[in-house]
């Protein structure tokens, strides 16, 4: 589903449509989308100490989310991360 959403931030940016929240954060810009990241790892760490699964889980997806779409703004794909993860695996 990453590659999958990749794809969707992606198009978003490519054909922006009215009132897409993707959208929205792109025409923000980097500090607003860099806000959102901070803001969602915050959220996934309280939810890690003191919530449910089902909460950890939905800021996790949060956290996942805008991170692609910082990635997208800084033009870092998923395989530019994958290709880093594997060089680090190869020491």
């Amino acid at each position: 589903m990453l590659t999958e959403l990749e794809v969707i931030i992606q198009d978003r940016r490519n054909s922006p449509r009215p009132g897409s929240y993707t959208n929205s954060l792109f025409d923000a810009g980097l500090n607003r989308i860099s806000q959102k990241v901070g803001e969602e790892s915050i959220e996934v760490l309280v939810a890690a100490l003191g919530q449910g699964r089902d909460a950890q889980i939905a800021e996790l997806a949060d956290l996942f989310y805008h991170t692609l779409v910082l990635m997208n703004q800084l033009g870092i794909t998923l395989e530019d991360v994958n290709q880093e993860l594997e060089r680090r695996h190869q020491k």
